[in-house]
């Protein structure tokens, strides 16, 4: 019977060191992982905004921001169009367009945004660049690139016959269905000639 102990408790011995040990190791885990969630990061969604909004100045355009904790932080943009056409709030990092976009001028804008202790202005982060695409809308109509077309026909030439190509281009987005097709129409002499979309 005392063999029947010894054995029993040789058996528990290293199960409880193997269970002392997995313990030991999910609180090192649990302390890396709380560690890396202390890294601090820019955080905010996609900037977008449509052209040619005809609501009041400013237009919101979305929101930079930083997981950084201070109360004394302040947001800041920077870039060729930062405090003119774009402006941060500082104390939200809200970016508000202060000017009507045309997105067949200029369809998107770089800007960094930063973020700083305003009572010292050192960085409590590090800056980050970021785009704000000017998405389309159907405001173009379409034009020919050219103001004749000139084209010709042997009489007597069978129904189908080519005589001339015709080609007009939209200023839209192309990558937006619809946005830049075009269509073609004869309006004066339909009963003899007709257009399809190639031109």
């Amino acid at each position: 019977m005392s063999h029947l102990i010894l054995l029993f408790s040789l058996f528990l011995a290293p199960a409880f060191a193997e269970g002392g040990s997995q313990k030991s190791t999910q609180n090192l885990c649990s302390n890396d992982v709380s560690h890396k969630r202390q890294k601090r990061d820019w955080i905010w969604n996609q900037m977008h905004i449509k052209e040619e909004i005809d609501t009041p100045l400013p237009h919101h355009v979305g929101k930079i921001t930083s997981s950084v904790r201070n109360d004394k932080a302040k947001y800041i943009l920077q870039g060729e169009y930062a405090n003119t056409i774009f402006q941060v709030v500082g104390t939200t990092g809200d970016v508000y367009a202060f000017e009507r976009l045309d997105r067949e001028k200029k369809a998107e804008y770089e800007l960094t945004a930063l973020i700083i202790d305003s009572t010292n202005n050192r960085s409590l982060e590090r800056p980050s660049k970021f785009i704000i695409k000017v998405y389309d809308i159907n405001d173009n109509a379409p034009v020919f690139v050219q103001k004749v077309f000139n084209g010709s026909v042997p009489e007597m030439s069978p129904v189908g016959t080519s005589v001339t190509k015709v080609t007009a281009v939209d200023a839209d987005d192309p990558t937006v269905s619809g946005h830049a097709t075009v269509t073609y129409e004869v309006t004066t002499g339909g009963e003899y000639f007709t257009i399809d979309d190639s031109g």
